[in-house]
């Protein structure tokens, strides 16, 4: 049965209540009932009873299952190396180097580099680096601005340039939710980290505007001012205390790198090592899936071993931490869980299929990557998140490149960059006010100075992407 225009109402709806609320997973889950009562002739009861089912069907495929554990697995492992003294034994190790750095553009290229090595989590990058590189960043001069400025450029878009962490089973399971199948979801992805722009742009720009002092509008305001006066915030602002000016608690035994960095290793050698056996041998047509669980699997023992060999934790006290760490990924976990519920909903519905053929009539499928990449801007910037955006748009793109015929991991990439680029520049993500409360920058300031940066960065994506359209 076609449905025509009645498809696009369950999407279009989801993202017009993720802008006006900004809360993602109401609007995933309105859009999941509002999609069955299409699908059962406006019988609300039936609807009702179908989306119940629809979210335990979730968990009847293999990939989705693993996908959810992974993430709530992933912030129980973040929590215990955040507790353990891991995050403090690494900034300890990185402080000492300080000496080093004499000049504004060494503390700037310390605080990228920083930020470009702790690639587990956008929100942890924020607070680690913020927080480590302050005292140098404030005694070298630098303002608050341009700190905050390479703290929040440097976390999430680096996240999903590496997405070796809990991105990695969110991008696969973005990936499935609109309609690619596991076995080709890890090359997918692979394949679309370098056609990913915007974070790529967002991430060397910053290091080389910095470096070679190419600072406009109100950045050059702020560092003319801190050189002038001294003033590392403009004057006229008035930061807020409970966030700017906050000591920000890492962790809360003695340092240890190791129970950051064994934990690291060992996840990333999981991964590689169940990639290339499941690949029979050939890294990329490994299980993505199954890596991941592995991965996850193999650092959290060695967690578990740190923590209780060095007396930390008994294992009664390991496994509530465990669990204290999986609660922090419960929303995350929840807005997944509605994405890939919303997901085989379109598809019934033909949503895909209906906007592939108005696009065909009035638009160029070439066009589409810059379509899509803007769609998301647009959106993540409304809602100041990144991976729901992504968990929109996904099932909605993905779907139209396949039936436009054009290359997945390009359009995947668009909606991986138009994501994040709410997240770099929204006031209201997470990541923009967690950078501000741990360089002492007032958001707002924050927000000018960064954006119009955002604002380039975008537009060079743009052009990228009209050219890439019709070549891939």
């Amino acid at each position: 049965m076609e449905f025509g225009f009645l498809s696009i109402i369950p999407p279009v709806c989801t993202i017009a209540l993720a802008i006006i609320t900004k809360n993602v997973f109401l609007a995933l889950m309105i859009g999941v009932v509002l999609g069955y009562t299409i699908l059962d002739g406006g019988n609300i009861g039936a609807a009702l009873n179908d989306s119940l089912n629809g979210v335990i069907n979730v968990f009847t495929s293999t990939g989705n299952t693993i996908v959810l554990m992974s993430i709530l697995l992933i912030g129980a492992i973040i929590y215990i190396i955040e507790r353990s003294g891991g995050i403090t034994g690494f900034v300890d190790v990185m402080v000492k180097k300080r000496a080093i750095i004499k000049s504004k553009k060494g503390a700037n290229f310390f605080t990228w580099l920083l930020g470009v090595l702790i690639f587990t989590s956008g929100s942890l990058s924020c607070m680690v680096v913020g927080s480590v590189t302050r005292p140098i960043n404030d005694a070298l001069k630098v303002p608050h601005e341009k700190a905050a400025f390479l703290v929040h450029s440097t976390s999430t878009p680096v996240c999903v340039l590496i997405p070796l962490s809990g991105w990695l089973a969110s991008m696969i399971g973005y990936l499935t939710s609109g309609g690619v199948a596991e076995s080709d979801a890890m090359t997918v992805l692979v394949e679309s980290i370098p056609l990913n722009f915007y974070c790529l742009i967002a991430v060397i720009g910053c290091l080389v505007l910095s470096l070679l002092g190419m600072d406009f509008g109100p950045m050059k305001k702020a560092e003319k001012r801190a050189l002038e006066t001294g003033y590392l915030d403009d004057p006229k602002s008035n930061p807020d205390a409970s966030k700017g000016d906050e000591d920000i608690e890492i962790d809360t035994y003695r340092p240890r790198m190791m129970n950051l960095l064994l934990p690291m290793l060992g996840m990333i050698t999981g991964v590689i090592t169940a990639l290339i056996i499941t690949g029979g041998g050939n890294l990329l047509n490994g299980n993505g899936m199954q890596a991941l669980l592995w991965g996850v699997f193999v650092a959290l023992v060695i967690c578990g071993i740190l923590t209780i060999t060095q007396k930390i934790y008994t294992f009664k006290e390991f496994i509530d931490n465990v669990f204290k760490g999986a609660s922090s990924m419960l929303s995350i976990a929840a807005i997944l869980m509605f994405a890939f519920t919303l997901s085989p909903i379109i598809k019934e519905l033909g949503t895909g299929v209906y906007l592939s053929s108005l696009f065909e009539q009035f638009l160029t499928p070439g066009l589409l990557p810059v379509l899509v990449f803007i769609m998301a801007c647009i959106l993540s910037f409304a809602t100041g998140t990144s991976m729901g955006t992504m968990a929109i748009m996904s099932v909605i793109a993905i779907p139209m490149a396949v039936n436009l015929g054009m290359s997945i991991p390009l359009i995947a990439s668009a909606v991986w960059g138009g994501s994040i680029f709410g997240d770099h520049a929204s006031p209201v993500s997470d990541t923009t006010i967690m950078s501000c409360a741990t360089t002492g920058c007032n958001i707002i300031d924050h927000v000018k100075t960064q954006v119009p940066y955002c604002g380039i960065f975008a537009a060079v994506t743009i052009v990228l992407y009209l050219v890439a359209g019709f070549i891939l």
